[in-house]
């Protein structure tokens, strides 16, 4: 099938949007979160409209039928991302809990004092902190790879790393500010060859691209439903299944029990050990919508869709003077451009660009350790998806040079 950018962006309406009158929506945002077409709006509301009912508790029709919507949403889910079963498809409120998941429960009961975790300079703070929390706690270590001027990861400093013998490593598929598309399968086999379990942060890849489980070979997925055309408020941890099955419970409640006795209980099987209390149901019947979505364009044609966008946007922005882009060329990133402006801040950027009707990013984007590291308090940020245009790129870049001429 031909991509059609009208009508993909046609499905979306508030791409239609005026932010100020006659002046139309630019959004250069998705990275943060992307908006929802029509078929996901319809889905979720048809579930409100003709099936509301709380699941895997009822045996009459509307629970049976909230049930199936539930769980064949996650079947589809499974098949996104070539997972063995769905039973390895665990439901969370995001990719940060997800990976809160791993490090309550995995973590907890595996890691002990002077183990080592071996993460990224480029982390998003949701796999950061966690990590920070258990050291605090347990007294595990934490090492990191470097990432180069370039954007890249020092793989020979990871070979290195990987020789002290860590038990974890943990790490971001797509930098969401650098845009940097690490070697996962690689780093995945380097660490398994060193004994190590691995945590794959997937928010920033799986809406993007292709994501095969499988043949990455990864312990554990983590990505989010609204930055991948879905609802926020759902995400997903794909695990495999003798770690999920070793895993205690994350949270105690309603649907994770077997037997509940007053001084005792037994977990129930995976995924619903997992899955505590009314889960968001709506929101996981939407997920499924989104994944459907996606596939009848096709995650190829989406991933070149996006190269296409950024490579012409880091085009476009290397003619600003005083512009600079993060991060490395259009061939090995994702779509994101971060950059800052000489003598402007981040912030005044967006601000001014918002009375165009154009929406950025500005601030250090959850990744604070990584703006340290090259020095700047916090960067501008467009970033691209499936609807984005080239037109929106131009009109960002004579948005850019307004700035200056508002700061000159």
């Amino acid at each position: 099938m031909a991509f059609d950018i009208q009508k993909i962006r046609d499905d979306f309406p508030t791409l239609t949007r005026e932010i100020h009158p006659g002046i139309p929506l630019v959004y250069l945002d998705s990275t943060a979160t992307s908006h929802k077409p029509e078929a996901v709006l319809a889905a979720m509301d048809g579930y409100y409209r003709r099936s509301n009912a709380n699941i895997h508790r009822g045996v009459h029709t509307l629970a049976e039928e909230a049930t199936t919507l539930y769980e064949d949403a996650r079947e589809r889910i499974a098949r996104f991302i070539n997972a063995p079963a769905a039973r390895q498809v665990i439901y969370t409120r995001n990719t940060t809990e997800s990976i809160n998941l791993v490090a309550y429960s995995w973590a907890r009961a595996n890691l002990q004092s002077g183990d080592l975790l071996i993460a990224t300079e480029m982390e998003h703070h949701s796999n950061l902190v966690p990590w920070h929390m258990l050291a605090a706690e347990r007294g595990v270590r934490l090492e990191f790879i470097p990432v180069t001027e370039d954007g890249l990861l020092d793989l020979d400093e990871y070979r290195k790393l990987l020789t002290l013998g860590p038990k974890l490593v943990a790490f971001t598929h797509m930098s969401n500010v650098l845009g940097t598309i690490n070697p996962a399968k690689e780093i995945i086999r380097l660490a398994h060859e060193a004994g190590a379990i691995t945590l794959l942060d997937g928010a920033q890849s799986v809406p993007h691209f292709a994501v095969d489980v499988q043949d990455l070979d990864v312990d554990f997925l983590a990505f989010s439903a609204h930055k991948m055309v879905g609802p926020t408020g759902i995400g997903v941890l794909y695990g495999k299944k003798d770690l999920l099955d070793a895993m205690p419970p994350f949270m105690g409640g309603g649907d994770m029990i077997k037997t509940v006795h007053l001084r005792s209980f037994s977990a129930n099987t995976i995924p619903y050990k997992f899955e505590a209390g009314t889960p968001a149901i709506a929101e996981a019947v939407g997920f499924g919508a989104a994944v459907d979505y996606l596939v009848s364009i096709g995650m190829d044609a989406i991933a070149a869709h996006e190269h296409a966008i950024t490579e012409y946007a880091l085009e476009r922005l290397e003619e600003i003077p005083g512009l600079r882009v993060f991060g490395p060329s259009a061939d090995k990133k994702g779509g994101v451009a971060s950059f800052v402006l000489d003598g402007i801040h981040p912030h005044d950027v967006a601000q001014i660009l918002d009375r165009d009707g154009i929406a950025v990013r500005a601030g250090h984007h959850c990744a604070q350790p990584l703006h340290e590291k090259f020095n700047i308090p916090a960067t501008s940020r467009a970033s691209f998806y499936l609807y984005s245009t080239t037109e929106e790129v131009d009109k960002l870049v004579e948005g850019i040079y307004k700035v200056k001429k508002y700061f000159s």
